[in-house]
């Protein structure tokens, strides 16, 4: 087996790759990533260099991993600025380094895609191998694995990778049949706060719609990326997208989207949209932006239509992106995720250890603190956290 780094994912076939990735998550979709590049949201002036690992047995692709060489920490949602500061500090480089992850999107999915799962442990240590020897001939720093599956964290670990623990909070469907059954688990106070927020909308003669991406007219592409557009410009920042992208994924990839658009009752004027992803099992909210702010809206476009849409199409689980304790009283429930970092410079890498068993405990006691505030009945929240409950594993 040997590895081999490709520097745009078109120089792999599309059909190879996704065969090797075996899964509908989106964002490592073959058209995905090559819309990043062929749209320059990656590549130079970017940040985001194109790097991606292959290995390969007999000229035959046997496993892949999205990676970059990073020049900045933009756009990872795993936040390494006090590292890099440190190595300046001590008269170091921590630029340029690498990541396997899919640029600006945090959420957990397959990092390292194997056709033979039996080989996951001998390629892992093969991968640290190819990525110590690629690290001392451009000068890397590090490397840093992002939001990978649970199942692949223990390789990792095993062949040298430090562990880090994030949270998000995630919504969970309880075979519900709809958003009043939904409703039902919560307490009666919690439950009333919805209402209230939702008979807000309709206040303000406000409505809203789910497009499912076949259906998004450029048109209606041109007026989401200026909500987007306004989301960043509001923190004195360029998004990191552009509209082409929005236009090719589209295009390519249309079944994986869904947009929520809110629009005035009255003069049926576009006021806000939501850009959510979606595979056979997850709902991924990713992208909001509007006009002005209107009481609640956020939460509805965002949260509500996204819950709506998880019951409707029995989907499993909503990831409405990182962070937000907001997040709890709405029905999101603390969740652990990850990364991996491998360290070349040895003292450094003592450090952030020590740093990362901190850390860790602080999550811990974060995410049990967290769940002090959920929502729901007593009853609904001990069966989530049951000993045979997922959730459970994640936060204990």
């Amino acid at each position: 087996m040997q590895i081999h780094f490709v520097e745009s994912i078109k120089n792999v076939d599309e059909n190879a790759w996704n065969k090797l990735v075996n899964s509908d998550y989106p964002f490592l979709n073959h058209s995905f990533l090559l819309a990043l590049e062929e749209c320059s949201c990656v590549g130079e002036n970017t940040g985001w260099y194109p790097f991606h690992l292959l290995v390969k047995e007999d000229q035959e692709v046997i496993a892949l991993m999205p990676m970059y060489i990073k020049t900045d920490s933009h756009g990872e949602f795993i936040f390494d600025w006090s590292w890099a500061d440190a190595y300046y500090r001590n008269g170091l480089d921590y630029y340029p380094k690498l990541v396997s992850a899919i640029p600006f999107t945090p959420a957990t999915g397959p990092r390292l895609c194997i056709l033979d799962e039996s080989k996951r442990v001998e390629i892992s240590a093969l991968i640290k191998e190819g990525i110590e020897e690629i690290s001392s001939k451009l000068k890397l720093s590090s490397a840093h694995i992002l939001f990978p599956e649970e199942k692949e964290l223990n390789p990792y670990t095993d062949s040298g990778f430090n562990l880090r623990t994030s949270y998000s909070f995630h919504w969970f469907n309880n075979n519900y049949n709809d958003f009043e059954d939904f409703l039902n688990d919560l307490t009666s106070r919690q439950r009333k706060n919805m209402k209230k927020e939702r008979s807000k909308i309709l206040d303000q003669n406000i409505f809203l719609e789910r497009i499912p991406g076949k259906d998004i007219s450029e048109e209606i592409w041109e007026i989401f990326f200026k909500f987007y557009q306004l989301t960043y410009l509001k923190r004195g920042m360029k998004a990191y997208l552009n509209l082409d992208f929005f236009l090719q994924i589209a295009k390519k990839i249309p079944d994986t989207l869904v947009l929520v658009m809110a629009r005035d009752y009255l003069g049926k004027k576009p006021l806000a949209g939501a850009l959510n992803f979606q595979d056979s099992n997850n709902l991924y909210g990713r992208y909001w932006g509007c006009l002005e702010e209107y009481d609640s809206l956020h939460f509805e476009s965002c949260y509500y239509q996204g819950i709506e849409h998880c019951i409707e199409n029995k989907l499993k689980r909503f990831d409405p992106g990182v962070q937000g304790e907001h997040k709890i009283k709405r029905g999101f429930l603390p969740v652990e995720t990850y990364s991996a970092h491998w360290i070349k410079d040895d003292r450094f890498k003592k450090a952030i250890e020590d740093f990362l068993v901190r850390e860790r405990m602080h999550i811990l006691d974060y995410t049990e603190r967290c769940k002090s505030l959920l929502p729901f009945k007593n009853s609904v929240t001990n069966g989530m956290y049951s000993d045979k409950s997922k959730i459970k594993r994640q936060v204990s």
